[in-house]
């Protein structure tokens, strides 16, 4: 089965997320999407993090619905701070059957030079790319290893959404209706 694998904070997750996700398993020769939430990314700061089991929580809930979607909380049993390679390495050792491949963003391909043995990550692994508004991926966009992809252009950030929440605006449509209440009812972000 081919898998493809999209890490993220999903702090919170969105419909951002769930259309690049949905793309990804229903546009191209991936099998399945997996959601991979991770605790903290090492190239981001973590004071707005909202604890993972809630950010995990909220990933299970947008995608009760979606077929060829579902969330693993593999980078949760790792040691942290949680390296894709070294997930990614995790991964192939319980799932040796499984082709994985790693689904990331044109702004992120420009820093993967930047990641923990990136080098192994293009020679091992296809890179499914999808655009970013103003990151066209720079020279990693032509490794062999990479395919942009078509996805539809998000510009809808989580950032975005804890802002509006903190600032008492509506999000209603930029997040799942479960997602709103699952938010609402603990009070996060606000």
């Amino acid at each position: 089965m081919k898998i493809g694998l999209f890490f993220g904070s999903f702090n919170p997750i969105h419909m951002g997320h769930l259309i690049i996700a949905n793309y990804m398993a229903n546009h191209t020769d991936l099998d399945k999407v997996w959601l991979v939430v991770s605790p903290h990314n090492p190239l981001k700061e973590k004071k707005d993090l909202i604890h993972v089991y809630d950010r995990l929580e909220m990933a299970k809930l947008a995608i009760e619905k979606a077929e060829n979607i579902e969330v693993s909380d593999v980078e949760l049993r790792l040691p942290q701070p949680s390296y894709t390679i070294d997930t990614l390495t995790h991964l192939k050792d319980i799932y040796p059957e499984h082709n994985f491949v790693l689904i990331m963003g044109s702004d992120n391909l420009r820093t993967l030079n930047k990641w923990k043995n990136y080098e192994l990550i293009l020679r091992d692994y296809q890179i499914f790319v999808y655009p970013r508004p103003e990151y066209d991926g720079g020279e990693l966009a032509k490794h062999p290893s990479v395919t942009i992809t078509d996805t539809p252009l998000m510009e809808l950030s989580s950032t975005f959404i804890r802002k509006s929440i903190h600032d008492k605006k509506d999000v209603r449509f930029f997040i799942p209706d479960n997602v709103f209440d699952f938010i609402d009812s603990k009070g996060l972000y606000s």
